[in-house]
């Protein structure tokens, strides 16, 4: 029998990745194996984000490139899923003729279904209605044969209804999957040799709320931290205002979790935070990575921020700027506010202009480059733990790995070194990466 070919393009963050590694698992059972060129797919499978403007826009520059593909090859199957999918439904089917397939959040888990319909009728195809419960959450994907790293979803959805944010309406409310199931996919994991998983969520902190059966991510954290063969364990992404004692101290406590965390503030201003819904101050934030600090002193931040929301002042804009100089993120994401219809931050007034939105965000950055270059400076000289990933993107002389703290090195070794924690002395610091010398 002759493998179809599966070609699939993903925007977005980790838990699209992972959203992608399910949909390729899932269409193994219909003959479909994945191939890394759209030209040579009998279907092409487009993973969306829509957080931003900007994001959604390049989704429809993708579909745009493909429809010259569905002129030369005819029985080629086009579909669409993820956040866009779920916002505009039907109406991608009229932007877009040579579009086969749009399906929701939450009905990945009938990809096999919608392809055989499309194959049959010849009639394209819209499935973007909620469930109770999101089948799709627990499809196990093994990574590839000698991949070090996994992704773990433990959640989907979120409560908290940022006032910017499209995601409680696109991905549903949360849910959280079963305490047991989760570990028996990490042991699965385990056993096929993977040393570090990533626990994926919109919130992570609020696991198990929704299960009402007293199970927590710090027990969970806890729990992961004693299976045999997992030496690290990282997650993302957190809420400030769910941020327990309890999940610190698994800082201090969890001898397989990384010190890292991501942690999203997006203003320094609480007049800004009140008016994103946040419900935190920026004082609790900063106690929160105060308490982080105490449990692990050498814990990497990373942060997510906006400018330009609407009602920021320059006040309001410098009050972010200082927050960043108390904390001193290893690594920022930053983006201009980008209006998201069906969000309640659309109907506040207070707009900032564009430009100087774009000019906020242009020192906001230059400053945080200045913050993370000074940070990876500090670990010049010093013998880091690096767990081997796999060759470096820049040359595949080196190897490349991560730090326990997140940071990217590069250092000469051999190939046998992939899935191997080995000591490396850093001995040059740039902006997004590492450079060392292998003492073991």
């Amino acid at each position: 029998m002759t493998t179809k070919k599966l070609f699939i393009r993903t925007f977005g963050c980790q838990m699209n990745v992972h959203d992608s590694e399910q949909l390729a698992e899932l269409l193994k059972s219909s003959g479909y194996g994945t191939t890394g060129s759209a030209k040579d797919a009998d279907l092409i499978v487009v993973n969306t984000c829509s957080i931003r403007d900007k994001a959604e826009q390049k989704v429809y520059s993708e579909l745009g490139r493909y429809r010259h593909l569905r002129k030369a090859k005819p029985h080629l199957i086009i579909g669409v899923c993820g956040c866009v999918a779920q916002q505009q439904g039907e109406r991608l089917l009229e932007k877009i003729p040579w579009l086969d397939l749009v399906f929701g959040t939450h009905n990945i888990h009938r990809l096999p279904e919608l392809i055989s319909r499309v194959g049959k009728t010849g009639r394209p195809v819209a499935e973007t209605g909620f469930r109770e419960t999101v089948p799709s959450i627990g499809i196990l994907a093994l990574p590839e044969k000698g991949s070090v790293s996994a992704f773990v979803t433990i959640m989907q959805g979120c409560d908290n209804y940022c006032a910017f944010c499209v995601v409680p309406y696109l991905r549903g409310r949360e849910e959280s999957r079963k305490f047991h199931d989760i570990l028996a996919e990490v042991r699965t994991l385990a056993a096929h040799g993977v040393k570090e998983v990533t626990l994926l969520g919109q919130n992570v902190n609020s696991y198990g709320k929704s299960l009402g059966n007293g199970h927590s991510f710090s027990e969970l954290l806890r729990a992961i931290g004693e299976i045999e063969g997992i030496e690290r364990i990282r997650f993302t992404t957190s809420h400030p205002k769910d941020l327990t004692d309890d999940i610190i101290d698994c800082f201090r406590n969890v001898k397989a979790l990384c010190g890292s965390i991501h942690l999203p503030v997006q203003s320094g201003a609480d007049a800004v935070l009140a008016r994103m819904n946040r419900r935190y101050t920026s004082a609790d934030y900063l106690d929160c990575v105060r308490k982080l600090r105490e449990a692990c002193p050498d814990i990497a931040v990373s942060s997510d921020i906006i400018v330009g929301f609407p009602g920021e002042t320059d006040q309001d804009y410098q009050k972010t700027l200082d927050l960043m100089e108390k904390v001193r993120f290893d690594t920022l994401f930053s983006f201009q506010y980008s209006e998201r219809k069906g969000t309640a931050a659309v109907g506040l007034d207070g707009k900032v202009n564009p430009d100087e939105k774009r000019r906020r965000l242009i020192d906001l950055q230059a400053l945080q480059d200045r913050h993370t270059q000074e940070k990876n400076d500090t670990l010049v000289g010093r013998t880091v733990e690096v767990l081997v990933e796999g060759t470096s993107r820049k040359t595949s002389r080196d190897m490349m790995g991560r730090t326990r703290t997140n940071k990217i090195v590069n250092f000469t070794g051999d190939r046998d070194l992939v899935g191997k924690t080995v000591r490396v002395r850093i001995v040059e610091a740039f902006l997004h990466s590492l450079r060392g010398e292998m003492l073991d």
